[in-house]
């Protein structure tokens, strides 16, 4: 039976690709140490879906507690499978620009030796597994705001005949622009990844997401913006809204359709392969748009309120170009667009977070 390691295994792409890969026969080893519960308090710990995982999947799913940063850890776990491993998901990270600057180091060793730890161990023990990396449109910067985005009714817009109108390519520069610590240490990642593919001829890609989200996503006021919109409009609690007139766009994807993509690439991997990835034209939304459509969902106001003062580095507007993979990988495609993916978040949500807010009430 072929291997997957999964990293942050209890996290949004990382639990779905657990269940997915074991689904398609992996014997999958997850390595996560809860590390989002040390970002984002107790309420994003990812201990809840790891059980759901090992109880739902069994023998299929073994759950390590272990930290990326240690290296002889991480490359222990590879040698002792390294007859088995077929592909690797590299899905752990320090996840937020934000928090990123309060503890710069930590978010440096966790994104970026994290990953090395990972490359090198893969490197001596399986070089034709896949690699897949979960890389960030942050690694482009602040570079998007640069662009002559229009101001519309609800949100920022290019104009119709642009060529990034249908969304941003991988021409995009990524100098001379403000990346957030964040962006920096992913931005080291990614490229480590590429090098070890090209340098290494080992298969291994780089998908650029834009916003990742989807009902297992433990949202927090610093990351998860869907996630904990619905949650906050469902529960009562405020939200607030930084900078640009509430009026930026993101694209969103499923993480299901991620966890696809991760699969066609697997199929048919290269070496070195960077692809943008979000929810494209298909399926984007300003933050005021997506209150419109948490409130109509939740069938409740949401009590937010507007800051004139931006996240350092934060996007005014964001759609990924996705011709590229579509290219390569013509059977895949998107199944959720935004007010699918926010009435699955909030179907499968609601009544916990209505059960919680009494319980603390």
């Amino acid at each position: 039976m072929p291997t997957a390691i999964i990293t942050g295994s209890g996290g949004l792409i990382g639990s779905e690709s657990v269940r997915y890969f074991a689904e398609q026969g992996f014997d999958v080893i997850g390595l996560d140490n809860d590390m989002r519960a040390y970002f984002f308090g107790p309420d994003a710990t990812t201990q809840p879906t790891t059980q759901r995982l090992a109880a739902d999947l069994g023998g299929a799913f073994r759950p390590l507690t272990i930290d990326i940063r240690d290296e002889s850890a991480v490359r222990d776990v590879f040698s002792r499978n390294a007859s088995s491993i077929e592909l690797v998901v590299h899905t752990a990270a320090q996840p937020s620009h934000d928090w990123a600057a309060a503890e710069p180091q930590t978010d440096f060793s966790v994104n970026a030796n994290g990953t090395l730890n990972l490359l090198q161990a893969a490197r001596d023990h399986t070089p034709n597994a896949t690699f897949v990396f979960t890389s960030t449109n942050k690694v482009y910067g602040d570079r998007p705001n640069h662009l002559p985005l229009e101001e519309h009714d609800t949100r920022w817009e290019l104009p119709a005949d642009h060529e990034w109108f249908d969304g941003i390519g991988l021409t995009m520069p990524i100098d001379l622009c403000t990346h957030s610590l964040f962006g920096v240490s992913k931005l080291a990642a990614d490229l480590l990844v590429q090098e070890y593919g090209r340098y290494f001829d080992m298969p291994t890609v780089c998908f650029r997401g834009g916003c990742l989200t989807g009902p297992q996503h433990a949202g927090a006021a610093l990351h998860g913006f869907l996630a904990y919109l619905m949650k906050c409009t469902v529960s009562g609690d405020p939200y607030t809204v930084f900078g640009y007139k509430g009026k930026q766009v993101r694209d969103n994807i499923h993480a299901h359709d991620v966890v696809a993509a991760f699969h066609e690439f697997h199929r048919q991997p290269s070496a070195g392969a960077v692809y943008n990835l979000g929810g494209g034209r298909q399926s984007n939304v300003s933050m005021i748009e997506a209150i419109a459509l948490c409130e109509e969902i939740a069938g409740r106001k949401l009590q937010y309120s507007l800051s004139d003062e931006a996240r350092i580095g934060d996007h005014m507007w964001w759609v990924s170009d996705l011709a590229a993979f579509k290219a390569d990988y013509p059977a895949w495609d998107l199944t959720f667009g935004i007010e699918d993916v926010l009435r699955d978040i909030h179907d499968s949500n609601a009544q916990r977070w209505l059960a919680d807010r009494a319980a603390n009430q």
